[in-house]
């Protein structure tokens, strides 16, 4: 006589995911600078822009220190200006200057005493290191929010204790935007001593733990 085998018992996997999100001030900032010149002969526009950016840079540098306030150039472009039938009838051009750093306090004071340039806008951001940490401690909380979950389940359904199948972890950037209070004004409208107002926001760093446990 022939006994039928038992069905074999199929592992029981649970799908699971957890996420934690932490919100961080941002600590890096960014303020452009620019200026514009516009003229009938190109050598001279080139010229003034030249003048304006390195009066700029004298300014910027005086105040410079790595990591603090970090200067660097950005476009410096000039091109014709053209009539209604194709002939140029002048030139006109642009250049820009950034100050970035930790130092508030510091690239705001530098951005007011320079006036050869306006303030064509501000940024603000997580420095690489801010981001680094603020992602290690939520990927700690969500993975911790993971195995918590998987312990639960696992109880629910009768089970002692569970293995580890498959897992991905992703993290990004969420949400709170920068509030800068400073707008596009005219660097001559500070007093030289007193530094552009400002005011960072906050970066909502988002870890999420995805992936399956085999419960036993």
């Amino acid at each position: 006589q022939t006994t039928a085998a038992a069905p074999a018992t199929l592992p029981t996997v649970v799908p699971l995911r957890a996420s934690a999100a932490i919100d961080v001030p941002q600590d890096l900032l960014v303020i452009r600078l620019s200026t514009s010149r516009d003229g009938p002969d190109a050598a001279t526009v080139q010229a003034q822009l030249k003048a304006a950016l390195d009066a700029g840079l004298t300014e910027a540098k005086k105040a410079a220190q790595p990591g603090q306030m970090d200067v660097r150039t950005g476009h410096f472009n000039l091109h014709p200006r053209y009539t209604r039938d194709g002939k140029i009838n002048g030139w006109q051009g642009a250049v820009e200057l950034s100050l970035e750093g930790r130092d508030f306090a510091r690239i705001g004071l530098a951005a007011a005493r320079i006036q050869s340039l306006t303030v064509a806008g501000t940024s603000f951001a997580l420095s690489r290191e801010q981001r680094l940490r603020a992602e290690a401690d939520a990927q700690g909380v969500a993975i911790d929010r993971f195995k918590a979950r998987a312990s639960e389940i696992a109880k629910s359904f009768g089970f002692t204790s569970f293995t580890l199948r498959e897992v991905a972890v992703n993290a990004n950037d969420q949400g709170l935007q920068p509030r800068p209070r400073a707008m596009v004004m005219e660097a001559k409208s500070f007093a030289s001593d007193a530094p552009i107002p400002l005011e960072a926001g906050k970066t909502t760093i988002m870890v999420s733990v995805s992936g399956s446990v085999q419960l036993k």
